[in-house]
């Protein structure tokens, strides 16, 4: 299997997560629990890093199971919630087998993030639900300059769907792992070609501009 770019710097990240970001890691589970709602059930958490998503997934009632390619941030997941080693567009996972999929801050770490979307269709049973949080499309990323917090300035690099290691943020996570982009159409697009049907769209920010896009999709009954 191949090494992932997280490797490098899981102990960084580690850190990074649990500390340094707090304050948004705590939006983003706000946004969790409220697109992802109450289990009972198995909730597989794409793209799990180092695991700081699971107590809240057990908060809400689910059995919460990682798979990421990092086998450097696994070593912090595992003390966290059960997880396996794999590559998120190809799941160890049978069809229509568990009631919810999420995939927090992952998409940008991720070269073809619509086949990760498909795979999140296939394993859900039907009624289920997938939920993703991420950095927002339009207004985070390589093409956006947020060096003015009231005032993003985008340039043509939107377009560009290649990895990049641009970034505002000289000391980042994508200054150090780099990222995809995947523009906003692409993105929603995917969604329907895997056969989800898109229920809710949340937008937030620390600003009026939102630096955050949040879904939740089901899969027909």
């Amino acid at each position: 299997m191949t090494s992932a770019a997280y490797d490098a710097i899981a102990d960084w990240y580690e850190q990074y997560a649990s500390d340094t970001s707090a304050d948004y890691m705590t939006r983003v589970r706000r946004r969790l629990a409220d697109l992802l709602g109450e289990g009972p059930g198995s909730c597989l958490d794409l793209c799990c890093g180092t695991g700081v998503h699971a107590a809240e997934l057990r908060r809400l009632g689910w059995a919460p199971v990682g798979v990421d390619l990092s086998g450097g941030q696994l070593r912090y997941a595992r003390d966290r919630l059960p997880v396996a080693r794999g590559d998120a567009a190809r799941l160890p996972v049978a069809d229509g087998s568990v009631p919810a999929v999420t995939c927090v801050l992952g998409h940008t770490d991720l070269p073809d993030y619509p086949a990760v979307i498909a795979e999140a269709a296939r394993v859900l049973a039907p009624g289920g639900r997938f939920v993703h949080i991420g950095v927002h499309p339009c207004f985070c990323g390589a093409f956006a300059d947020r060096s003015d917090p009231a005032r993003i300035v985008i340039d043509g690099g939107y377009a560009e769907r290649d990895r990049s290691f641009r970034s505002w943020n000289s000391s980042g996570v994508r200054a150090r792992v780099g990222a995809w982009h995947l523009p906003l159409a692409d993105l929603l697009n995917a969604v329907t070609a895997a056969g989800l049907t898109v229920t809710r769209v949340e937008e937030s920010g620390s600003t009026a501009i939102p630096d955050m896009l949040a879904f939740q999709a089901t899969k027909p009954a």
